[in-house]
């Protein structure tokens, strides 16, 4: 039976082992590849110290699911009055699980405790594989943000 719960500190192990599985999954990276320091530093750090909630569907000892929810404050505006927003990212299903409403039961957990937490406002950045589901969920495109990257040195 899968459990589906909000990971805490204790569940670091089961956290990084599915961040970075996802990775190279959606990266196509090779199962052997290793990872930067820095990467694996600073995505350890962020699930202990940063203003996230991530949920783990769990299969026996394995972590076979992951989502996280990432908060943001920004200047109130007439839309956002709170200023709080979320930005959905990270979900992953194991591919030998998917199609069988884990990644759904984990979005549906976030989205409830973001809105719990205030936010007036859900973001996330979809792959074509995901795009139907959050559709399904009420997701919209939106023709409103424009980014600017740092350029490389």
């Amino acid at each position: 039976m899968i459990e589906y719960k909000i990971a805490t500190a204790k569940d670091i192990e089961l956290l990084m082992s599915s961040r970075l599985e996802m990775l190279k999954v959606v990266n196509n990276l090779d199962e052997t590849y290793e990872f930067s320091r820095e990467i694996v530093d600073y995505s350890r750090d962020y699930f202990l110290n940063g203003d996230q909630v991530t949920v783990l569907a769990i299969d026996g000892d394995r972590a076979i699911g992951c989502a996280s929810m990432s908060f943001i404050r920004i200047m109130p505006t007439f839309s956002h009055p709170s200023g709080n927003r979320a930005h959905l990212m990270n979900v992953y299903t194991a591919d030998d699980y998917r199609r069988q409403g884990i990644a759904r039961k984990m979005v549906n957990m976030l989205i409830e405790d973001t809105w719990k937490r205030g936010a007036t406002e859900i973001s996330l950045d979809a792959t074509t594989l995901g795009r139907p589901l959050y559709e399904s969920l009420g997701f919209t495109a939106s023709t409103e943000c424009m980014v600017l990257e740092r350029p490389k040195n």
